[in-house]
């Protein structure tokens, strides 16, 4: 089972973090530049360490050039992002 996650993303911030939720979407920061789909890959990376999954479990489905994106993640409920990332405001 899977679930789509609405998130915005900072890149070439200063550290790779996951800030918190801010107007329903999950705020990530990522060192990586938006070149080449390289913040990306980092936020697919970075989410999938927090929530314990492979890589290929998490990718992005809408938003590729954008800040807002869309992504699908594998093996997790919206109770495990919840559990993973603080409740949802």
């Amino acid at each position: 089972m899977g679930v789509m996650l609405a998130v915005h993303v900072t890149p070439r911030a200063g550290r790779d973090e996951v800030v918190g939720w801010r107007d329903g979407e999950l705020s990530v920061r990522v060192t990586a530049p938006p070149d080449a789909g390289k913040a990306n890959v980092a936020v697919c990376a970075l989410l999938a360490k927090r929530l314990k999954l492979p890589k290929s479990a998490v990718a992005v489905v809408r938003g590729q050039s954008s800040r807002h994106k869309r992504l699908s993640i594998e093996g997790v409920t919206d109770a495990d992002l919840d559990r993973a990332f603080g409740a949802r405001s």
